[in-house]
């Protein structure tokens, strides 16, 4: 079972940081993330959500190489790959995996302006390397799905100088 957990951060560039240190840590086999997303607030307090799984892109890549296929089936592959892109690109836009967008944006709306949060869906992770390596951000756990001691654990980590 996946876990999910939001951390919000100080200003709207560490979210960013925090997500590329987990790709590197996903990389190394220390955490499998399901689905994550950022949300920053600007200082005029408009609220941006940074999906990390570009879907459309996604099912536009996918549904031009079946369209591609079955145009050569039927004598026509230029035809099949618009078709295709067109029908994965509509599909992939449509489609929501992973941590719900109107949850993304609620709680986007309860951080200060200037500021940033990572929502990640965590599938499973090495805790003890993980945390330790993210105990160089400072942060507040803003929601989880973990455990009361698991989410005071990362907590503590967050808030270490």
């Amino acid at each position: 079972m996946s876990s999910l957990i939001a951390v919000g951060f100080k200003d709207e560039f560490t979210a960013d940081e925090v997500i590329l240190n987990l790709r590197k840590l996903q990389q190394e086999h220390l955490i499998d993330l399901e689905d994550a997303a950022i949300v920053i607030r600007n200082k005029a307090g408009k609220v941006r959500i940074k999906q990390t799984q570009e879907l459309a892109i996604d099912g536009a890549l996918s549904g031009g190489f079946w369209g591609i296929l079955f145009g050569f089936i039927f004598f026509n592959p230029l035809l099949g790959w618009a078709v295709g892109s067109l029908a994965g690109a509509i599909s992939g836009a449509f489609t929501d995996i992973g941590i719900d967008d109107n949850f993304i944006k609620d709680v986007g709306k309860t951080i200060e302006p200037g500021t940033s949060a990572i929502f990640v869906l965590v599938r499973q992770a090495t805790a003890d390397k993980v945390l330790k390596d993210l105990s160089r951000f400072e942060g507040k756990v803003l929601k989880t799905s973990l455990s009361n001691e698991d989410e005071a654990k990362l907590q503590a980590v967050l808030l270490k100088p």
